[in-house]
C-alpha cells in the first residue's frame, strides 16, 4: 500500500474521532467508536498490518490534535486499540462464514471496553473496583460493535471489498 492512501485512511479516522469528540456522551467512557468502521473496513481490504497502522495513526494523531496525547485518555484509547487489534489478530483464522465484520467489530468492542476497565482499574484507580460498571459498558460495547459492524457490513457488500492481499502479522 501506498504510503498517501495509508495517510488517507488515516486520515478518515482522525476525521471520524472529531466527530465523535464532538458528540455528547451519555456516560463518560462511553463513545461509539465511528472511526472503527474504518479499521474494520481497512482490515478487510487490506490486512491486519494496514490496519494496526491506521489504528494507531488515528490514535496518536488523533490525540495530538484533540490534544489529549499522552493523557489518561490517550492511554485508555492506545490500551483499547491495542486490544482491539490483538482480539482481531486472534480472530483471523475463525470461519468467515460466521465471523464477518459485525461479529468481528462485537468482539474489538468487547476487547477495547475490557482493556480499558484494566487500565482504569490498575493504574488510574487502583483502589476502586470498576469492574461493577462491567454491565454498563458491556451493553455499550454491545450496542455500538453490532451498530459499527452492520454499518462495516453494509459498505463492504456495497462497495465489493475483496479479502486482504496483504500477508497477516
Amino acid at each position: 500500500m501506498e504510503d498517501h492512501h495509508l495517510a488517507y485512511l488515516a486520515a478518515l479516522a482522525i476525521s471520524l474521532m472529531w466527530v465523535e469528540a464532538a458528540l455528547p456522551s451519555p456516560l463518560p467512557g462511553v463513545k461509539p467508536g465511528l472511526a472503527n468502521i474504518v479499521t474494520l473496513l481497512v482490515l478487510r481490504q487490506y490486512g491486519l498490518r494496514t490496519a494496526f497502522w491506521v489504528a494507531g495513526l488515528r490514535v496518536v494523531a488523533g490525540s495530538i490534535l484533540l490534544g489529549s496525547f499522552l493523557t489518561p485518555g490517550f492511554m485508555l484509547s492506545l490500551g483499547g486499540a491495542m486490544a482491539s487489534l490483538l482480539v482481531l489478530w486472534l480472530a483471523r483464522g475463525l470461519p468467515e462464514r460466521y465471523f464477518g465484520a459485525v461479529s468481528l467489530s462485537v468482539l474489538a468492542a468487547f476487547a477495547h471496553m475490557c482493556a480499558q476497565l484494566a487500565i482504569v482499574s490498575v493504574w488510574l484507580m487502583p483502589t476502586v473496583n470498576v469492574f461493577y460498571l462491567s454491565p454498563v459498558f458491556g451493553a455499550a460495547a454491545w450496542l455500538f460493535g453490532l451498530s459499527n459492524g452492520l454499518i462495516a457490513a453494509s459498505l463492504l457488500q456495497q462497495y465489493q471489498f475483496g479479502r486482504a492481499h496483504e500477508p497477516a502479522l
